[in-house]
């Protein structure tokens, strides 16, 4: 710098080890003029105030330091780390500064960049937000949710979700490398800065996805990277623009998952099956590239044909069975017994089993399959009769029970309906007072339709009619002892000597004399009337001494006419005074009628 501030050179004559060196210092050196060399080097040297910005040059970069010229005595030295923003920073390049002491203890020039930033930072992310410009950000860390970025100075939230347009897979991968970003959102009065890179890649993807769309026609031809894969379906980049493959579209044959047919970043073919300009989706298709699988089944198949497959699909109402590659034939319910009770497939078939059936319909046009399971074992109902004939005895198991009765099961496909009015000879509410499912009980075969497959069985049966024996037992007019176990205004309960329960009306529980009876009092009772119809014994304890008073009356009044008879034949022969005595016996016989 003196080389280039001293227009006077010193003279060159004087030897160095003879130069007045305190003439120099005090400015009266021989051919040196100290004040005008002054002048120069103030002219040559900026004034630098402390605490201010100011613009610098870069003149070196290493990898600790980066060295900046602001025209100061000396050139400062910055941290390299302040510009981890900026990776392309280079020699040449001119910098805001923040001067934070123009000379240390060592003389050293003290810089920031960082402060220099911060400074005019805010000003910057405001600007570049109303702009809505390009702002270049440092990925510092990350932190729950996103990532940490160095914008300005300025510690800005990146969301995990914005940070590409598809799945992030690593985050860390994109810890301390510096990208691109959009400002999406401020806040002034906490001064939170939210940024996106996403946004920037949407906006050249709405472009290409333009292009792409306004050149896309039915049935075109195209190769694609699967970019993500989800259970719904597979979605292929296309250079820039995404298609979805519908997991139904993936291949002629069922699948589960689409991972089964393609993997990530694996490169396809696909076909354009549709899009939609306005919503911009594109539909592909991987299976349309392919023939059809019906197209390739044997014309040797035929109905009637035995086949095997595989269960691919199962429901309640039947299963879905591979035969070969992409053809399924459907096994109805109804064709997998012969039983005509309902059921559902998942008690004959599972997922993955191996089966053999019998072709029931095939339509080859309208790509369509029917199997039958049941036809490969007889038919029982053709022999039922022979099998299984009226009257005959069998042991059967309670599959189903109803109101109106139990399903018991022969044999498999074999059912039968006892009534509920043919499971006892007791009166019962429900079926299940007397079976449970499962139980295996004894019945006799009463009646057939073949053509329905319908059979009608009967339990009680095979045991004596109990009525029988107690219209035997207790024949009306008889008397019998009993309990009341019950009375209400309307009817009572009375309980027989053997445990045989009977009923009566109130008012024939009267005693002789006049009082109710009550529950728990025992009685004589006379049997009224055996209703059959609804088993039912009928039975009164007033007949009991009612008939007999009854009876009592009838004897004395047959006495007395018996007497007046006699009277009246031996009147004619009677003398005057007999007939005086004869009135007063007959006064007395009157009365006492």
């Amino acid at each position: 710098m003196a080389e280039e501030t001293n227009k006077t050179p010193i003279n060159a004559s004087v030897a160095p080890e003879a130069f007045d060196w305190d003439a120099f210092e005090a400015g009266s050196a021989e051919g040196f003029d100290r004040s005008k060399d002054n002048a120069l080097y103030e002219q040559t040297v900026s004034r630098i105030k402390e605490n201010e910005v100011v613009e610098g040059v870069v003149t070196a970069i290493n990898k600790r330091e980066v060295i900046v010229n602001i025209g100061a005595k000396s050139e400062g030295v910055i941290s390299a780390p302040e510009f981890r923003y900026n990776p392309e920073l280079a020699v040449g390049d001119k910098v805001d500064v923040y001067v934070e002491s123009a000379e240390d203890k060592k003389g050293q020039l003290i810089l920031s960049h960082k402060k220099a930033r911060a400074l005019k930072s805010w000003d910057m992310v405001n600007a570049a937000f109303e702009k809505d410009e390009i702002v270049k950000g440092f990925v510092k860390t990350r932190t729950k949710g996103g990532m940490i970025v160095d914008v300005f100075g300025i510690e800005a939230f990146l969301p995990g979700s914005q940070i590409d347009i598809k799945p992030i897979r690593d985050y860390d991968v994109y810890v301390n490398t510096t990208m691109d970003f959009k400002i999406v959102k401020i806040n002034q009065e906490f001064r939170n800065v939210v940024v996106s890179h996403k946004a920037l890649l949407e906006a050249a993807q709405e472009l290409k996805r333009a292009e792409l769309i306004s050149k896309l026609e039915k049935g075109q031809i195209l190769e694609g990277t699967v970019k993500n894969i989800t259970n719904y379906g597979v979605f292929v980049d296309l250079g820039g623009v995404d298609g979805l493959i519908h997991i139904t579209d993936l291949s002629w044959g069922r699948i589960s998952h689409p991972e089964e047919v393609v993997t990530l970043d694996e490169k396809i073919k696909v076909v354009v099956l549709d899009f939609n300009e306005q919503q911009k989706r594109i539909a592909l298709g991987l299976k349309q590239l392919s023939a059809h699988p019906w197209e390739n089944l044997s014309a040797d198949v035929k109905v009637g044909d035995t086949v095997k497959g595989k269960v691919v699909a199962i429901a309640d109402y039947g299963a879905f069975v591979e035969v070969e590659p992409g053809v399924e034939g459907l096994i109805h319910v109804s064709e997998m017994s012969w039983s005509p009770r309902l059921h559902s497939a998942q008690e004959f078939l599972k997922m993955g089993d191996e089966v053999e059936a019998v072709v029931l319909t095939l339509d080859r046009e309208a790509r369509k399959m029917s199997l039958g399971l049941k036809q490969l074992t007889a038919n029982p109902w053709e022999s039922i009769r022979e099998k299984y004939p009226v009257g005959s005895q069998h042991k059967a198991t309670v599959r189903n029970i109803t109101n109106f009765g139990v399903f018991a099961e022969l044999e498999d496909g074999v059912e039968g309906l006892v009534h509920i009015s043919d499971l006892s000879w007791n009166k019962i509410k429900h079926p299940s007072e007397m079976v449970a499912s499962g139980d295996v009980i004894d019945v006799v075969i009463l009646d057939f339709d073949e053509q329905n497959h319908k059979l009608s069985l009967g339990h009680k049966q095979l045991t004596p009619n109990p009525w029988d024996e107690l219209e035997a037992k207790y024949p009306v007019g008889s008397t019998v002892e009993g309990t009341v176990a019950s009375i209400n205004d309307k009817n009572a309960t009375i309980t027989l000597e053997d445990g045989t329960e009977a009923f009566a009306f109130p008012r024939d529980l009267v005693k002789e004399d006049g009082k109710q009876a009550v529950v728990g009092e025992k009685l004589p009772l006379k049997v009224v009337e055996l209703r059959r119809s609804t088993r039912r014994i009928l039975v009164s304890h007033v007949r009991t001494y009612a008939e007999a008073r009854a009876e009592k009356v009838a004897a004395e009044a047959d006495t007395t006419k018996r007497a007046v008879k006699k009277i009246n034949n031996t009147i004619e022969k009677a003398t005057l005074g007999d007939i005086s005595e004869l009135a007063a016996l007959k006064d007395k016989l009157a009365k006492s009628e």
